[in-house]
């Protein structure tokens, strides 16, 4: 199965991993694959991004090379997702408040994270299904 997008998380939160687990799920028809931040960073998959941008928060990345973070990234995974293109749309029409919202959950992940508890511990989406392939390995 090829996807046509990526879709990057910080390996280090809890919150992240539980969140891509949750989007790998929802997207039934495998159009994404999912790796981390880290092993994309090895790859040299996000050399096109300051450094210091790549962990500031999450990427999506389609294969002829157009990378969205934070907000700007909500609509183009939305309109994949099934049911989704309702939610890219209102995403779409409100960047700021979308990207607000993103801004105001990355920097509440760790205490979104610490009341998942185990649950978002526990999670490695990279490892479930391996829906990467024709992505770079790193």
């Amino acid at each position: 199965m090829h996807t046509s997008s990526l879709v990057l998380y910080d390996e280090d939160c809890g919150f992240c991993r539980w969140s891509a687990d949750r989007l790998r799920t929802w997207d039934r028809a495998g159009r994404f694959a999912f790796r981390s931040i880290q092993a994309a960073e090895r790859a040299g998959m996000l050399d096109a991004l300051d450094p210091g941008a790549r962990y500031a928060s999450w990427h999506v990345i389609t294969r002829d090379g157009r990378i969205w973070s934070g907000g700007a990234a909500v609509p183009p995974l939305m309109a994949r997702l099934p049911g989704g293109r309702a939610l890219a749309a209102v995403a779409e029409a409100f960047p700021d408040g979308t990207d607000r919202f993103y801004r105001f959950v990355a920097r509440h992940r760790d205490r979104f994270g610490a009341a998942l508890g185990q649950r978002a511990c526990a999670v490695d989406p990279s490892n479930e299904g391996r829906r990467d392939a024709g992505w770079a390995h790193a």
